[in-house]
């Protein structure tokens, strides 16, 4: 009896313990970025795509109106809407110009929540995931 009271202390024990370490959660868009302050970046180069959950990222290359170049990482929605929207890993490779519109961070860093990318042919792609206004996972193939 003593043996099971004790291991039903220390399971217990643990599971406290274990709640009780930080966890990275996954956000609402209202808890990182700003839907007051729309982006839109013209002529982006692609350095590279992550396919990571809960969402994938764009990372690329922007010339500023001063010529300087600053690294940006656009949040997208995870692999899985990416793939039913005709993405693969190889749709954006680096090097890829694309124009992307979406909403700023808002403590400030380069980074934001992309809605659309829209590529040299004319083509564009939803690629966000909790974008306001957007449908849940709305389709628009590549």
């Amino acid at each position: 009896m003593r043996t099971k009271l004790t291991l039903v202390v220390v399971g217990a024990s643990l599971v406290v313990m274990a709640g009780a370490m930080p966890a990275r959660a996954h956000h609402a868009f209202a808890a990182e970025f700003d839907a007051n302050k729309p982006v839109r970046f013209e002529k982006a180069t692609v350095t590279k795509m992550e396919w990571t959950n809960p969402h994938s990222w764009i990372v690329m290359d922007v010339k500023g109106t001063d010529g300087a170049v600053t690294s940006w990482a656009i949040e997208c929605g995870p692999p899985n809407n990416l793939l039913r929207r005709g993405f693969n890993k190889e749709t954006i490779p680096p090097g890829t110009e694309i124009v992307v519109e979406g909403y700023r961070a808002k403590d400030g860093r380069p980074a934001a929540n992309g809605r659309d990318v829209t590529f040299a042919n004319g083509k564009k792609v939803f690629v966000g995931s909790g974008t306001p206004g957007a449908a849940a996972d709305a389709t628009a193939p590549y």
